[in-house]
Order: structure tokens, then sequence, then C-alpha cells
């Protein structure tokens, strides 16, 4: 498997890279009350209705080791055409087809004039939503952790 740079990519290419992983990190009850609470409501058809399946997940050791297959994992798919003829793409972990649905409908929108509309009603309150949560974790890790020291001893 050959790997691409990031450097080799246009920046729309990397922005829709962040755009699809903010989405499939999403929480699936989060993104779900953004997209009902976002008033936006736009017909499609489906190229690939959602649908579940499996994918064989790699690890590697270390940064220059061999790619091992560690194991399957759970994934929800989907592509979906607008009536522009816009197409988006989801793929998702877990079995969860609303979530999948709601991920390709915001890509497709994504690339139309929609854009803005769709960042600050959607994208924009899910990495709010990723902020508080890093931050209550580093706090909860906080709260545990233990400084260790060491005195000198004082033997003669």
């Amino acid at each position: 498997m050959q790997k691409v740079s990031s450097m080799n990519k246009t920046p729309e290419i990397l922005a829709r890279k962040t755009w699809m992983a903010t989405l499939a990190k999403a929480p699936a009850g989060l993104l779900a009350d953004a997209w009902r609470n976002s008033g936006i409501v736009q017909n499609h058809t489906w190229l690939r209705a959602p649908e579940i399946g499996t994918v064989m997940v790699q690890g590697a050791m270390g940064a220059t080791g061999s790619g091992f297959n560690l194991g399957e994992m759970t994934v929800t798919r989907c592509s979906l055409q607008l009536e522009n003829g816009t197409v988006g793409h989801a793929y998702i972990s877990g079995r969860d087809r609303e979530k999948a649905e709601i991920a390709a409908m915001c890509d497709a929108l994504l690339q139309t004039d929609a854009a803005s509309v769709v960042r600050r009603k959607i994208l924009d309150p899910m990495r709010v939503a990723f902020s508080e949560i890093r931050t209550l974790k580093a706090a909860k890790a906080a709260a545990t952790k233990v400084d260790f020291f060491t005195l000198a001893r004082g033997e003669d």
C-alpha cells in the first residue's frame, strides 16, 4: 500500500478530509440534534443506501514497522446525490445508519453554496463539543496525577 503525503494534496482535499473526520468522530446524538436544529432540508437520491459491514483494521509497530492485521471493525457507509448533482459520502465506525446519512448529507452540502451554513450550524458546534470533551478528560486525568520526587538522604 502506498502512502500519500499530505503535501501533495490540494487545500480542497485537506478541507474535505478535515470535515469528514469531524463528522465521523462526532457523537451520534449530538450530530443528529445539530442536524435537526439546523433547519436544513435537502432532497437527495441514494447512490448507496446506508449499509453495515466490516473492515480490516491494520496496525504497525513504531513508525517504521511493517503492517499487521489487528482485527475487524464494524462500519456503516452510504453515498447520496443532491438534486444539483453533488455527491456526498460517509464511512463511520459502528452501526448507525442515521449518523451515516447525516454525515453524507453534510459532505455533499459542504461542497455547495450551503457550506457556510453547514459549518456554522453543524461543524462548529461539533468542534466546540470536542474541545469541551477534551477539557473534561484532561481535568479528570489531572485529578489522578501523582507527582513522584526523590529526597536526598543524609547518609554519612
